[in-house]
């Protein structure tokens, strides 16, 4: 079964707050029911993946001023079939930034986000249900603004705020200076 990796890393995810757990049961249960879940052509939502990019130093998150949300998010994007979420993430991660050399910091999941998107052109009103991973640089920093981002930067984690609103983002920035202080970075 091609969703039972996810469904192991699920059920291995600690929730760092009580969105945590209720996207990880959401996200469960839309994985259990549809077997197409992966696919963009699945037009209730699917499965994407996501990265929360650092910095050597881990003090530094690279954020994308996102074209058509007009707002800065993490990198990632569709899995298109595939249903490893940290390959989906690593190839977002460098498709997105033009940085190749990345390290996984870990392949378990580092967060979990279900937003909706909002209609476009044919494709309807959707979710997008989110799985995020902690990737860092190998020492290059310097990035390549893709077609899908009006801009990306670097941003101070603890500047966050001044960039973003948003709740999940918000989140992975508490979720990731507690668990800064675990790691050897």
């Amino acid at each position: 079964m091609h969703r039972k990796s996810l469904l192991e890393k699920l059920a291995a995810y600690r929730p760092f707050e009580d969105s945590d757990r209720d996207a990880r049961q959401r996200l469960t249960d839309f994985v259990n029911e549809h077997s197409d879940c992966f696919e963009r052509s699945l037009k209730v939502g699917h499965v994407t993946g996501s990265v929360w990019l650092v910095d050597d130093t881990g003090q530094n998150v690279l954020l994308t001023h996102h074209r058509k949300l007009g707002i800065w998010v993490q990198l990632g994007g569709h899995c298109d079939g595939e249903s490893d979420t940290v390959a989906v993430a690593l190839r977002e991660a460098q498709e997105e930034s033009g940085i190749i050399e990345l390290n996984v910091l870990s392949e378990d999941i580092f967060d979990l986000d279900i937003h909706p998107i909002p209609a476009r052109g044919d494709e309807p009103d959707h979710f997008h249900y989110d799985v995020r991973y902690v990737i860092q640089t190998q020492g290059n920093t310097n990035f390549v603004v893709s077609e899908e981002s009006h801009d990306l930067a670097w941003i101070p984690i603890e500047k966050l705020s001044d960039y973003s609103q948003e709740t999940s983002m918000l989140r992975m920035g508490r979720k990731w200076q507690a668990q800064l202080q675990s790691l050897d970075i």
